[in-house]
């Protein structure tokens, strides 16, 4: 019954009011009703689909977003356009039946079910893909685009730096685009009210808190293979009208097998949708001003629009359509009115909304805009004025229409292939031109392409320019737009796989259909053209595809964080809807802030994130005071690296919790080549009354339940039977039991067998900020004793607050200096402390 009813509501939601819209008897619907069966189902579904997110989106902005009212609402459209057009829905003649072609997008999707529909699991927060995911679910949840958080309200003015302090510009001006950091992710705009708004544009997250919907977490989890296998479907239709089914099934299937797309196609990104919408937003502009449908001019104008709503570099896509256009007047394309409508009143709702609730997002890219070199505004202004003047000239001399119609194609493919030649064999970094920069095509080509397939698709974009430039000007210029902005700047952090992305909704679909169409496309005469190209181009597809599948096979069985999501959920399990949960900063050296944001969002718990590993004692402990009088319970989570223990309250110990999810390899202008286990480990305390002041000796198993006591280490490890941690460059541990007639520490440490070519282990040792001395650290556990002064040990009894005992360390990296995969930076092992 589950199954038939999510079924049910997929059909809702993503086929019953597209279908009706295209078999509506408007705007010639003869025209597309000759469209090949296959087609006129994707149609069905991507139409459907923008309906949805666009009802989505605005529901949200009113606040009134729910599951049940946006089926409600298209099953009333629905109901409404049945009743207006009863009896003329059936398509007519000539529409062509079920017929052989049929199979490729079947087979294709079958393929990419294989390739993609394995999700990861990736709650929680610290990057993107979690961002995506709690925004989704907040707007499932909450029906806002906005985030109304009473516990961010509650905090009392005095305590809010605890957490969220207000954030500045470097000139010390307070910002106005938002008040502080709730999460990672999740700016505050209204700290009084608790208003949050996630970072990112909603059109994502929409489509996210659909399918949270239709299956809760798993739905929002397979929102994105959803999207992917939309991706590959566009790409080949897109390619399919332009290059013919042969070459543009090659081009779908090439990218469904590419390391890139079956990689984001599990990892929650925007890239994928802006692949899906970006080409099928071509092929209904491709159908309405070059084949003369008037249904799809609109269409196409709704799908660059939802665009917009997706990610702000969506205007380079609106601007290559939009400049495609333009010239498209020489033959004779310019745009209809019906798209500059649609798409005009979409730009004022993206205004708006980049205006309000995107501020922030926004922020930044107005701020790299404004801050361009005067000579790129120059390029730009120049370059569409002097397009939109010389096509206004050419419509009025026929002679020099007639030259510019004949020339401008091979000449915008002789400044692509010219500047992708020289990116790729003779551009180097230099000045401000970084190398990740420089080399931003050869990376492509290395590590996710091959230089063969660049070359065939640099040929394909040469050849088809010249003959089908005319056809789906719009794909050719938008292709260009992204190739000489990407590869100019990939104004990304060059880690694999997470700077690939920046290829992902364009140029790599268009290297698979240029590459592909230059293989197997087109048609000629004589046996060289049915023989021999047709045989050469298969092969080297084949081998292409093989390559392709052979790099990504190591993804195929892999899922992103596999098991975390139970592991969240148990966690969550722990706290009553009345209790607070405070969690480690994030940069208390642990990852564990990283679950505040599904505790919060997700599971709907109360829950706070410390501004820093170090609070202001004073002021916590007036916020541990006012807190225990509003939440039944208080809580702390934290992983080691927190200075929190005070004589002003107390702190018990009800659990600890580690375990290990798979992660793939983040590798730095290199290719990732493995899965390495993530480990989480974290104690769980409760905020008590505080205990009574003793002067007993202190003695401290490093490593063992030590979570409240350590600052700045490594993580709990074990060697010869011992507990221990490493020390970082300055690490510390709160010494809560000190004596005025303490005189010795003992500390027991190993320098964790350092190689010959490492630093010596010397290890600088305090006491309540004063230094006792200088330990070489040898091989093996031992205790080094060091005497403390009876006036240091006279000062530190009359501290108010527990004392501090510090190690400064020489470091060491394994990776750097023996070649391993463990790229820390280590001091020494510590086993114990002991202050008697």
């Amino acid at each position: 019954m589950d199954l038939a009813l999510q079924l049910a509501q997929l059909a809702v939601v993503g086929w019953l009011p597209g279908a009706l819209l295209f078999h509506a008897p408007v705007l010639d619907r003869e025209r597309r009703a000759g469209l090949a069966i296959e087609e006129r189902l994707f149609w069905h579904v991507i139409l459907s689909t923008a309906i949805t997110l666009t009802l989505v989106i605005s529901l949200a902005a009113v606040g009134g977003y729910t599951f049940g009212r946006l089926l409600a609402i298209e099953l009333g459209i629905s109901a409404a356009a049945i009743g207006l057009w009863r009896g003329r829905l059936r398509l007519g003649p000539p529409t062509p039946g079920l017929t052989t072609s049929v199979a490729v997008p079947l087979a294709l999707t079958i393929l990419c079910a294989w390739r993609f529909f394995h999700p990861a699991a990736y709650i929680i927060g610290g990057k993107d893909p979690g961002t995506y995911v709690n925004e989704g679910v907040q707007l499932a949840q909450r029906g806002g685009l906005l985030i109304e958080d009473p516990v961010v309200a509650a905090v009392p003015i005095p305590m809010r730096d605890l957490f969220f302090p207000r954030h500045a510009h470097p000139d010390g001006t307070p910002r106005s685009d938002y008040y502080g950091i709730r999460f990672m992710g999740f700016p505050i705009s209204d700290p009084d009210a608790g208003t949050v708004v996630g970072q990112f544009p909603h059109l994502l997250p929409a489509s996210m808190a659909v399918g949270y919907g239709v299956n809760g977490l798993n739905g929002v989890r397979y929102a994105t293979p959803v999207w992917a296998l939309f991706g590959v479907l566009s790409v080949y239709f897109a390619g399919a009208r332009l290059f013919g089914r042969t070459a543009a099934a090659a081009a779908a299937a090439l990218l469904a097998v590419n390391v890139i797309q079956v990689w984001f196609a599990r990892y929650p990104n925007t890239e994928v949708v802006m692949q899906a919408l970006l080409f099928a937003g071509l092929l209904a502009n491709a159908r309405a001003h070059t084949d003369g449908d008037r249904f799809f001019a609109p269409v196409s104008a709704a799908l660059l629009g939802l665009l917009l709503f997706l990610r702000i570099d969506a205007v380079l896509a609106v601007g290559g359509v939009g400049l495609a256009l333009t010239i498209g007047g020489l033959v004779k394309q310019g745009p209809r009115r019906s798209f500059l409508v649609v798409f005009s009143a979409t730009l004022v709702l993206a205004v708006a909304y980049y205006a309000g609730p995107m501020r922030a997002y926004a922020h930044r890219p107005i701020d790299f805009a404004v801050n361009l070199p005067l000579w790129h505004w120059a390029v730009l202004i120049v370059g569409s004025a002097g397009a939109a003047v010389l096509t206004w000239s050419a419509l009025r001399r026929p002679r020099l229409q007639a030259v510019m119609v004949r020339i401008l194609p091979m000449a915008i493919a002789a400044a692509v292939c010219g500047a992708a030649l020289y990116a790729l064999y003779l551009r180097h970094p230099g000045g401000r031109l970084a190398p990740a920069d420089a080399y931003a095509l050869r990376t492509f080509a290395g590590f996710y392409v091959s230089v063969p397939a660049v070359l065939a698709a640099l040929l394909g974009y040469a050849l088809f320019a010249r003959g089908s430039f005319w056809r789906d000007p719009a794909l050719f210029i938008v292709v260009a737009v992204f190739g000489f902005f990407m590869f100019y700047k990939l104004r990304i952090v060059p880690e694999h796989f997470w700077a690939a992305r920046r290829y992902l909704p364009v140029l790599l679909p268009a290297l698979t259909l240029f590459a592909s169409a230059a293989a197997v496309g087109g048609s000629g005469a004589g046996w060289r053209a049915r023989v021999i190209r047709p045989l050469l181009g298969g092969t080297f597809l084949l081998l292409l595809g093989m390559h392709f599948a052979r790099v990504s096979r190591p993804l195929q069985a892999h899922v992103e964080y596999e098991g975390l999501i139970p592991r969240v959920e148990k966690l969550a399990q722990r706290f009553g809807d009345h209790d607070l949960v405070v969690v480690e900063s994030r940069d208390a050296g642990s990852d564990t802030h990283v679950f505040a944001l599904p505790l919060a969002y997700i599971y709907a718990r109360n829950v706070l994130v410390l501004n820093s590993a170090r609070p202001d004692k004073a002021r916590f402990a007036s916020f541990i005071e006012w807190a225990r009088t509003r939440y039944q319970q208080v809580f702390f989570i934290g992983g080691g690296g927190t200075d929190l223990l005070s004589y002003n309250y107390g702190m018990t110990a009800r659990s600890s919790d580690r375990f290990q999810v798979p992660e793939y390899q983040s590798a730095l202008n290199a290719f990732p080549r493995y899965v390495r286990q993530k480990e989480f480990e974290f104690g769980l305390y409760e905020f008590t009354d505080p205990r009574e002041r003793t002067d007993g000796w202190f003695d401290l198993d490093v490593g063992t339940n030590d979570d409240l006591h350590v600052l700045r280490f490594r993580a709990k490890e074990m060697s010869e039977g011992r507990s221990f941690r490493w020390t970082q460059g300055v690490s510390a541990v709160s010494v809560t039991t000190f004596s005025r007639s303490a005189r010795e520490v003992t500390v027991t440490m190993s320098d964790g067998g350092r190689p010959p070519a490492a630093p010596p282990a010397i290890v600088e040792v305090f006491l309540h900020d004063q230094l006792l001395g200088r330990v070489d650290v040898a091989g093996g556990f031992r205790p080094y004793a060091l005497a403390i002064p009876r006036a240091l040990a006279e000062r530190a009894a009359r501290s108010s607050e527990p004392i501090e005992f510090r190690l400064r360390s020489t470091l060491w990296n394994p990776a750097r200096v023996l070649g391993s995969q463990d790229d820390r930076d280590l001091g020494v092992m510590l086993d114990r402390v002991t202050i008697k």
